[in-house]
């Protein structure tokens, strides 16, 4: 059993003050590992205040870099790792949170080729994503190696969080929402916006859940979701059961590997209909800078959007009143459209071509590619 130098107890000095915790809470703590999927919005402050209670190792799994739109929630980065891989900006950090600390890196994305490998060392599994099949993964994967999965999710000014836990007779994530939602039918925070606070709130609850975990102590969320609402300032909580029908911890299941449908799908989320034309954001520049655009360029984001960048040659008709200004778009004439990831436009493209154009064009990666161009 590990002892606590008189560094750590001089650190831990107010954990040690309380009953719950005290010098046997806080060596659980040191010899204790999570492993966090993704150090974007939540990951921040679950990794931050993880490492700052003295849990002795984090796994953090993260393929990006820091992109100066993250600033605004994801506080292990800055303005100087702009451009750096997330997982060194967050090991610097971390690192300077506590030095005690032990981290390993895994500078992939989530993927069920190396999950299991990647999880199974862990004691507890903090998912921080932010799209639907590497949620039903992180599920998956906590469900067959029996670990708790501390789970949260936020939209802009709502979040929530609970703990998936089968082995302990909770629910799992599949309880919740049994099929994957269609591709586009439900906007990132890329697309919808997130407020910055709040991640830091659904975050530090999900490091919460985890330490309680750890210590073993108070009652933790598993069979409820905790609800937040940051515009009213309430929490409210709701009951979630497994359900006997439930694919995979279900009485009959018939997925038996992580390896399915859900998680093998495409983590962007993003249309794909195989009849969609599209162009990269660097042809569409190409055509621009050419003067041969000889379409009709057009913005499907919002007016705040637009106001901050803007392509001039495009015309804005946010995707809500597409079906109202479809009237007014030439059918004999190719057009183009574009929003900020790629997946409102695809949508705009998908409808305008259920109702008869046949000449339209996705711009893929929209105004997030072509700044970079």
């Amino acid at each position: 059993m590990s002892v606590l130098t008189p560094a750590e107890q001089a650190r831990y000095s107010r954990h040690l003050l309380i009953p719950e915790i005290g010098e046997s809470g806080q060596i659980r703590l040191k010899n204790a590992s999570v492993l966090l999927i993704g150090t974007g919005g939540l990951g921040s402050p679950a990794a931050l205040y993880l490492a700052a209670a003295g849990v002795g190792k984090l796994g953090l799994v993260d393929p990006d870099t820091v992109d100066i739109s993250n600033l605004q929630r994801q506080l292990l980065h800055s303005d100087a790792t702009i451009g750096v891989s997330k997982l060194d900006s967050a090991a610097e950090r971390l690192r300077e949170t506590n030095p005690h600390l032990e981290l390993e890196l895994f500078p992939v994305r989530f993927t069920p080729d190396n999950a299991r490998s990647i999880a199974e060392n862990y004691d507890i599994i903090i998912d921080g994503s932010d799209n639907f099949p590497t949620r039903f993964l992180s599920n998956d994967t906590a469900f067959f190696l029996k670990k708790p999965l501390v789970y949260g999710a936020i939209h802009r000014f709502d979040g929530q969080m609970t703990v998936f836990a089968p082995h302990l007779g909770g629910p799992c994530y599949r309880c919740l929402l049994p099929e994957i939602p269609p591709p586009g039918a439900v906007p990132n925070c890329a697309e919808a916006g997130v407020l910055g606070v709040l991640p830091g709130i659904i975050g530090s609850l999900q490091a919460m859940e985890a330490i309680k975990l750890i210590l073993g102590i108070g009652e933790v969320p598993v069979g409820k979701l905790l609800i937040y609402d940051a515009l009213r300032t309430s929490f409210r909580s709701i009951k979630l059961s497994k359900d006997p029908a439930c694919r995979l911890c279900g009485e009959n299941p018939n997925i038996l590997s992580i390896k399915n449908s859900e998680t093998t799908a495409n983590p962007s989320c993003q249309i794909h209909d195989p009849t969609m034309k599209s162009i990269s954001a660097a042809e569409l520049k190409d055509r621009l800078d050419s003067a041969n655009l000889n379409a009709l360029l057009i913005d499907v984001r919002e007016e705040g959007e637009w106001q901050v960048v803007n392509i001039p040659q495009a015309k804005l008709v946010p995707l809500q009143t597409i079906p109202a200004y479809a009237p007014n778009l030439p059918k004999d004439q190719e057009i183009i459209i574009h929003c900020k990831a790629g997946m409102r436009s695809a949508r705009a493209c998908e409808y305008l071509m259920s109702i008869g154009f046949d000449n339209v064009t996705n711009v893929d990666g929209g105004m997030d590619a072509f700044q970079k161009l």
